[in-house]
C-alpha cells in the first residue's frame, strides 16, 4: 500500500538527513576524549569503604557457621583488596562482625549485622516481584533468552539480586524461569537459566516507557530517544556534533529487538548496542556498572568485541570512571547535578542500611579515640612534671590508631589509573 504524500514527503526528508550516516564510514573511526566528571568520580569514590567492608564481611559470612578464624581472615587481605591491614579496618568499624577470645579469635557477624541480614531477607521478600521481572528482562535481552548462571552471579549484587537468587527466588516464579544443568553449591556450574515465557509486558525499555508516560501526560506520544546531555565544558567537534545529531534521527531500536539483520560497524548497530548498554544500567541498582562485568555478556548480548569505545562515543549518554582501580560506566541521566541519584532504586535501602552500621561503629571508634587521646595528653603532662617519658610503645600505639582513623574519606585509588 502506498504511504500518503505528506508520510512520503516526512520519509524522504528524513532519507535525506541521514546520508551522512552511510555505512561506509565506519562506527570504529569515531573518536572523543575522554574528560574527568568529578562529580561522577566522588559518587564512586564515596563507595570506597562501603565496597571493602561488604567484601570482607562477605568473607565471614560464606564460612561454615558464618565463622572464620581471625588469622585466616588476614590473610584473604589481598582477595577483598584492602589498603590497609584486616585488624586496623576492622578495629575502626567495630560494629560489623563480633570476635571470640584469643589465642584462637574467631571473627563472626555482630549483632547488628545480625539484624541487618534479617533486614535484608525483609526486603528480598517484598521486592520479590520486582526483582524476578528484572532477571527476566536480563533473559530477554539475550539473543538465545538464557544467561549461563556463573555469569548472573557475578553480576547478582550490581542488580540487586540475593546471593541466593536460584533458590530464594528462581523457583517461586516458574512461569517466567527453567533452570537447565548443575550450577552447583556455589554457582560455579555448567547451568543455564532460560526464560520459560516472553512477556510483552516485560519488553519494553526504559526509553520507551518514558516516551509512553510523556504521551498520558502530553496526549501525544514523542518519539523514543536517548537523552543527551554533556557535562559542564565538554564540548565535541562540529564532525562528531554533526554525527551525533544524525544518529540521534535514525529510528530507536529497543533492546528486546531481533537485531540480528542488522550490519555490524553500522550506525544502526550502533543505535541497538547504546539500546542495549542503557538499558542493561537502567536495570542495576546504582545505574552504574564495571566494565568487565559487562563484557561478560557480549556474546549473550551481541555487544561488539570493542563495546567499551560506545561507551566514551557517546559522552552525552555515559560516563567512564576510572575509580577504584576498575572502569566503571555511568548512566549520567541518572545522577543529578551534585552526583546523587535521580531515581532511587527500592534494593538500594540495602546499603544505606549497611553504610549506617559502618557510620555507628565508626563514630564509636573515633569516641574512643579521643578518649585515649585526652588521656594520652594527661599521661603526657604527668609525665613531664615528674621528668619521665612515656613508653614508645603507647606513643606508636596511638599514632597508628589516630593515622587509621583520620585515613577515613581518603582516595587511595587517583589518577594513576588515567594514565
Amino acid at each position: 500500500m502506498l504511504l500518503p504524500a505528506a508520510a512520503a514527503a516526512a520519509a524522504a526528508r528524513s532519507a535525506s538527513r541521514l546520508v551522512p550516516l552511510s555505512p561506509c564510514r565506519r562506527i570504529s573511526s569515531l573518536k572523543v576524549p575522554w574528560k574527568r566528571d568529578p562529580v561522577l568520580d566522588a559518587a564512586i569514590t564515596r563507595d570506597r569503604r562501603f565496597r571493602q567492608a561488604s567484601r570482607l564481611v562477605r568473607e565471614v559470612l560464606l564460612s561454615p557457621g558464618r565463622r572464620l578464624l581471625f588469622r585466616y581472615l588476614t590473610k584473604r587481605r589481598e582477595r577483598v583488596k584492602l589498603p590497609v591491614r584486616v585488624h586496623t579496618f576492622l578495629r575502626c568499624y567495630p560494629t560489623l562482625l563480633s570476635f571470640s577470645p584469643p589465642p584462637e579469635p574467631i571473627a563472626s557477624p555482630s549483632p547488628q549485622l545480625l539484624a541487618f541480614l534479617d533486614f535484608a531477607s525483609r526486603l528480598y521478600e517484598i521486592h520479590a516481584p520486582l526483582l524476578a521481572s528484572r532477571l527476566a528482562k536480563l533473559l530477554m535481552i539475550s539473543s538465545t533468552h538464557a544467561l549461563p548462571v556463573t555469569k548472573i552471579a557475578s553480576a547478582k549484587r550490581d542488580f540487586g539480586l540475593p546471593d541466593d537468587f536460584l533458590v530464594s527466588l528462581v523457583p517461586k516464579y516458574p512461569d517466567l524461569f527453567r533452570l537447565v544443568g548443575d550450577p552447583g553449591p556455589d554457582a560455579s556450574g555448567n547451568a543455564f537459566l532460560e526464560l520459560v515465557a516472553w512477556d510483552d509486558k516485560l519488553a519494553r525499555s526504559v526509553i520507551e516507557l518514558k516516551a509512553d508516560k510523556e504521551a498520558d501526560v502530553l496526549g501525544i506520544r514523542p518519539r523514543p530517544n536517548f537523552s543527551v546531555k554533556l557535562p559542564k565544558g565538554f564540548y565535541l567537534k562540529k564532525g562528531m556534533r554533526e554525527w551525533v545529531r544524525d544518529w540521534l534521527e535514525l529510528p530507536y531500536v529497543s533492546p528486546y529487538a531481533d537485531a540480528s539483520s542488522l550490519c555490524p560497524g553500522s550506525p544502526e548497530a550502533e543505535k541497538r548496542t547504546i539500546g542495549v548498554l542503557h538499558e542493561v544500567l537502567s536495570l542495576t541498582v546504582e545505574r552504574r556498572m564495571a566494565l568487565p562485568i559487562i563484557g561478560k555478556f557480549c556474546d549473550e548480548y551481541r555487544l561488539p568485541n570493542a563495546y567499551p569505545n560506545a561507551f566514551t562515543r557517546h559522552p552525552g549518554i555515559f560516563y567512564v570512571s576510572l575509580k577504584g582501580g576498575i572502569k566503571t560506566a555511568v548512566l549520567r541521566e541518572a545522577y543529578d547535578e551534585k552526583g546523587e541519584l535521580v531515581d532511587r532504586d527500592p534494593m538500594l535501602e540495602l546499603k544505606e542500611r549497611f553504610v549506617a552500621i559502618m557510620e555507628e561503629g565508626h563514630k564509636k571508634y573515633l569516641e574512643d579515640l579521643k578518649r585515649k587521646r585526652e588521656a594520652l595528653q594527661k599521661e603526657r603532662e604527668v609525665a613531664g612534671r615528674e621528668g619521665v617519658k612515656l613508653p614508645v610503645e603507647m606513643e606508636e600505639q596511638f599514632e597508628e590508631d589516630w593515622h587509621s582513623g583520620a585515613s577515613e574519606g581518603d582516595d587511595d585509588t587517583d589518577d594513576a589509573y588515567a594514565q
